[in-house]
């Protein structure tokens, strides 16, 4: 009787402990944070600080949120997805520490930022389909190409710099927003 009250009291404790363990890395990470659509949550890893801070300064600041941009509108289902896809590929980066100081976008979040290009420019790119076989010759204009409207627009809204460790004032953007 005595060793089923320890192994009832230990298996107890271990579980308070784990939930107590997971309590402090959800608070930790500001891992609730990602359920919202702030900006500010995608500079809770410092990584992030040089895309936050040429937004920032950019263009789309006043009508677009990294979330706007970045995941599927219209579908909260796929947007929630998509989020949890790249939290965890970012997580995974950032904890084992295999990014580069440039970082890429992934195809998925390619195809994703092209797509809401296209939805809020939607009349000008239109216009665009439209007119492309009076201003350019061939299928390499087209809209259905394989290019990405930063192909021409490089700059558009991160500014021209794609390093981590190069973008001016971006070190302390955090402690500059409290």
């Amino acid at each position: 009787m005595e060793r089923n009250k320890i192994v009832v009291y230990g298996s107890i404790l271990s579980f308070l402990i784990a939930v107590g363990l997971f309590g402090y890395t959800v608070y930790a990470s500001k891992m609730l944070s990602y359920l919202s659509s702030d900006p500010k949550a995608c500079i809770n890893c410092h990584t992030m600080n040089s895309a936050y801070a040429t937004w920032s300064k950019s263009s789309h600041k006043n009508v677009a949120s990294c979330v706007d941009c970045h995941l599927p509108v219209g579908d909260v289902v796929a947007k929630y997805k998509a989020k949890a896809i790249d939290g965890w590929n970012h997580s995974v980066a950032f904890t084992m520490n295999t990014y580069e100081n440039n970082i890429d976008i992934s195809e998925d979040g390619a195809n994703r930022v092209q797509a809401n290009c296209i939805r809020c420019h939607g009349d000008l790119t239109s216009q665009m389909g439209a007119n492309a076989k009076n201003y350019h010759s061939g299928d390499e204009y087209s809209l259905n190409s394989d290019r990405k409207c930063w192909d021409c627009h490089k700059f558009t809204p991160h500014g021209k710099v794609r390093s981590l460790t190069s973008t001016p004032y971006s070190i302390g953007v955090k402690e500059r927003m409290k």
